[in-house]
Formats: structure tokens, C-alpha cells, sequence
């Protein structure tokens, strides 16, 4: 698995574009001094980083004013809004040519914008342009890698169809599409999902690098962890293209994914979920979300 970039991608360009660095904080004191850290050791020479501390509760935005006296960016708050206001909030004084938007829970790995911005500069049609991970565990230890062995390239239409999602820990987007596609929409919450899919309805591409560049962590508060709140905004992110041919298929894929959760947490919710599948799209994995509801079989790590 590549977690390193080739020689071809080593070489960076002089007069390199410069990269805004958006992180959306809450509640994420325990790890901002790591996260911190590896957006300043990035081996790209032109950054810069813009923090938005989204009404954090524990301890985040003391820390955050003490590393500004170690590191060069630059902080604003907000009461809590949600990580899509909050992105807005710091793309208003974004300079970049390209916008990355990391958690603050994660690590970037040190080649991660260097590798994704020369990409972006040698492929103009790409709006976005991402990568794989490293999970972790809360203590940082690896728990695996996400692999694939070549490029891949995702319109709209399969994006929407297979409720696909370029995650912002890996994506590298091109100001110029983010703009075109409106920015956040901030009553959804969740971010990455929804403007996957509106940079590419603008007509962008969007292509996914087979090379690890952010270290995930997995922990309890998670946002993918909450399942409730995840579909009622991926729901809301998919609404305007009821009318496109793959709206129900990607309906279908968000519910199973939330039905991964709600067989072993809520079982009547369960049910619910399962009828409003319509039949004709009832698949392999529908099948296996109703086995485990009607067995009670605990859940275990699976990919879908």
C-alpha cells in the first residue's frame, strides 16, 4: 500500500499555489496539539491555516490561543453551529487556490497537500480531488489502511447513485469549484457528502488517489458514529436530485448504512428502515440488514 509519494510527485513546482488550510474544531482538546503539528510539517511550501472553533465546551479554544503563540494561524470562533457554518465561517478570509479541511482529530501526513495539490494542478477538470487513510484508534495506534491500486474516477451520476463520499480528511478542493458549487449549504451539518456531490453537478471531477495522506482516528464521538443524525442530513444533501434517475438507489445505500447501527441499537427503528425500502431495490445487503435484525446477531467490522 502506498503511503509515501513516487519521485514523479516528490518534485514541487516553484510559485506554488497557495493551499488554505480550514479546520473545523469541537471538543477536540485531546488531540489539537498532534493535528496541529502535522498541518505545519507538511513538506508543501505555500499553506496557510485557518481554525474555526465551533462553541467547543471542553478546553479546545484555550488550547488553540496557547499553540498560536508555537504556530502561525489564524483563529476565529463561533457559537456551535455545525461543521458546515463553520467551514463557511473560516473559507470567508480563505486566500487559497485550493482548500483543505481536515478534522482536528486527525494527523495529515507530512506529503498529503503537496501530492493532492500537484494533482490538482495537472488536471484542471477536477473539482476535488481525494485519497486514502489510516485508521487509528483514540491512543493513535493503526488498526488498517484503505487500499486501492489505481486512480479512480467518479462523475455525478455515480456519486449520487452509490451515495458516494470523498471524506474531507483526504479531500483537496479547488476554490474555484467550491464557490461554483454555493459553498455549504449550513442547515446540513455533516459536510463532506453534500458538497461531493454539489461540486460535481457543477460538471467538475472527481478523482481519488490510491495513496494513504491522513491518519483517521476513530473514537466514540465520531460523527460517522452517529447514524440518526448522519441520515437525516445525507437524506437532506440527496433531496435535490429527487428527479435524477439514481435518487433511489442512493436513498437505499444511506439507509443500509444507517441500518448497520440501528439493528443493534434500535430495533423498532430497525423495522422502520427496512419498510421504506422500496422492494424493487431490496439487494444482497438489505437482505443481510434484515438476518441480523430478525437473529439479533451482534454486529461486527464490515465494509458495508
Amino acid at each position: 500500500m502506498n503511503t509515501e509519494p513516487t519521485s514523479s510527485q516528490a518534485t514541487v513546482p516553484q510559485g506554488a499555489p497557495l493551499v488554505s488550510i480550514v479546520a473545523p474544531c469541537y471538543n477536540a482538546g485531546k488531540y489539537l496539539e498532534e493535528a496541529i503539528h502535522s498541518l505545519f510539517a507538511q513538506d508543501y511550501p505555500n499553506i496557510e491555516v485557518i481554525v474555526v472553533d465551533d462553541g467547543s465546551t471542553d478546553d479546545s479554544l484555550a488550547m488553540l490561543r496557547q499553540l498560536q503563540q508555537t504556530y502561525d494561524f489564524q483563529l476565529y470562533a463561533q457559537e456551535n453551529q455545525g461543521v458546515s457554518a463553520a467551514l463557511n465561517h473560516g473559507l470567508k478570509y480563505a486566500k487559497g487556490t485550493y482548500v483543505a479541511t481536515p478534522d482536528l482529530d486527525d494527523v495529515m501526513l507530512p506529503h498529503s497537500i503537496r501530492v493532492r495539490a500537484h494533482y490538482l494542478d495537472e488536471h484542471p477538470q477536477v473539482g476535488c480531488v481525494g485519497a486514502l487513510i489510516v485508521y487509528m484508534d483514540s491512543e493513535g495506534r493503526t488498526i488498517k489502511e484503505q487500499q486501492h491500486d489505481h486512480l479512480q474516477v467518479h462523475t455525478f451520476d455515480d456519486l449520487l447513485r452509490n451515495a458516494a463520499v470523498i471524506g474531507a480528511p483526504t479531500a483537496l478542493y479547488r476554490m474555484s469549484a467550491l464557490r461554483d458549487a454555493g459553498f455549504y449549504d449550513p442547515q446540513l451539518r455533516v459536510q463532506d457528502f453534500q458538497i461531493t456531490l454539489r461540486i460535481a453537478h457543477q460538471g467538475y471531477e472527481i478523482h481519488e488517489l490510491p495513496i494513504c495522506v491522513t491518519r483517521y482516528r476513530r473514537h466514540p464521538n465520531n460523527l460517522s458514529r452517529k447514524y440518526r443524525l448522519m441520515l437525516k442530513t445525507d437524506l437532506q444533501a440527496i433531496e435535490p436530485y429527487r428527479d435524477h434517475p439514481g435518487y433511489e438507489s442512493a436513498r437505499t445505500v444511506l439507509v443500509h448504512k444507517a441500518l448497520k447501527y440501528a439493528v443493534v441499537e434500535d430495533r423498532k427503528e430497525a423495522w422502520q428502515l427496512l419498510r421504506s425500502i422500496p422492494w424493487r431495490h431490496w439487494n444482497k445487503t438489505s437482505f443481510k440488514r434484515l438476518r441480523r435484525l430478525v437473529l439479533r446477531l451482534p454486529m461486527t467490522r464490515t465494509k458495508s
